[in-house]
């Protein structure tokens, strides 16, 4: 399939020196700037709005606003139930767990879920730096931990990118671990801010008990990268799949009740990964290979800052 004009660049060179690395990178932060500072303008707002310290504006009661939040000053001013928001503490600290396990080498839209995981990585820097900010990453393979530690500055921002582009990939047949990556935010203890995880979350949930420890000093944002094929398998025939994080191979015939069967058995799987992230008071930003993803994070912010203190969840589709 031809390359989408929304689509990210491909990192698949992984070579600090590779001039194709440093122009895709330079292409996907000129492309973050330009499509997200729209939704940087006004008051110093986190991605995730939270419990900051400094009052912000009042605005009408909505159905899911935390009550903790009530302005009764204003409400009984205007009869009319309003909520105060807050401005997100500067200095935020921000901290991303990006899973680049074997599974996430695949693609069959626009690019691969690898290319996604490091365009979701840039549009978190972006949208969390400035202002004194810090951001690091943990990058999980499977086969290593890649530790980038939190700083603040343009300068670290582009060398953090380049770190995660250039995370050598699994070697097949190594099963991913995004439990260990989330666990590796726990010691040492980090001052309180966000914690981003970024993955498929293909596999077995037996990090949901790592991921609401975290959720208890720190606030959450879940992003789910996804193919069409992690959904449903197309009407090919006869096929061969191959699972890279056990090494097996096999041949199957994509019949109706295979397809009828995996397509239900994949939304099985997201609903429990959906209903885990909720019990940890995580929300979820879903980006597809086979959609405009920066247009998805437009919407996400714009809806989470329209809507605060709403239950956590998945965003409406427009």
């Amino acid at each position: 399939m031809a390359r989408s004009s929304h689509a990210p660049p491909s990192f698949q060179a992984g070579e600090l020196t590779d001039p194709r690395l440093t122009a895709a990178l330079k292409t996907l932060e000129l492309t973050v700037r330009r499509r997200l500072d729209g939704v940087l303008h006004g008051d110093h707002l986190g991605l995730i709005p939270g419990p900051g310290s400094e009052p912000g504006e009042a605005r009408t009661y909505q159905p899911g606003d935390d009550v903790r939040q009530m302005d009764w000053s204003v409400t009984a001013r205007t009869t009319h139930p309003h909520v105060r928001q807050m401005i997100a503490d500067r200095e935020l600290e921000t901290w991303m767990v990006v899973d680049l396990s074997a599974s996430l080498d695949f693609g069959t839209a626009y690019c691969q879920k690898r290319d996604l995981a490091i365009a979701a990585a840039a549009a978190i820097t972006h949208l969390t730096s400035g202002g004194g900010n810090r951001i690091g990453a943990v990058v999980a393979t499977g086969e290593q931990l890649v530790r980038i530690p939190a700083r603040s500055g343009r300068v670290h921002a582009q060398s953090l990118l380049r770190s995660i582009a250039t995370t050598p990939h699994a070697r097949d047949g190594v099963r991913g671990d995004l439990r260990g990556g989330i666990e590796s935010l726990r010691r040492p203890q980090r001052k309180r801010g966000l914690a981003v995880i970024v993955s498929d979350f293909l596999g077995d949930i037996d990090w949901q008990r790592s991921l609401r420890a975290i959720s208890a000093r720190h606030d959450l944002l879940a992003v789910e990268v996804l193919d069409p094929r992690d959904l449903s398998l197309p009407d090919v025939g006869d096929v061969v799949l191959h699972d890279p994080e056990t090494g097996r191979t096999r041949e199957f015939s994509v019949t109706p009740t295979l397809r009828a069967d995996f397509a239900a058995a994949a939304q099985r799987h997201r609903e429990q990964v959906e209903q885990a992230l909720r019990s940890c008071g995580a929300p979820v930003l879903t980006l597809r290979t086979d959609r405009d993803w920066i247009a998805d994070v437009v919407r996400f912010v714009s809806t989470r800052r329209h809507s605060f203190g709403a239950p956590t969840g998945r965003v409406p589709r427009q």
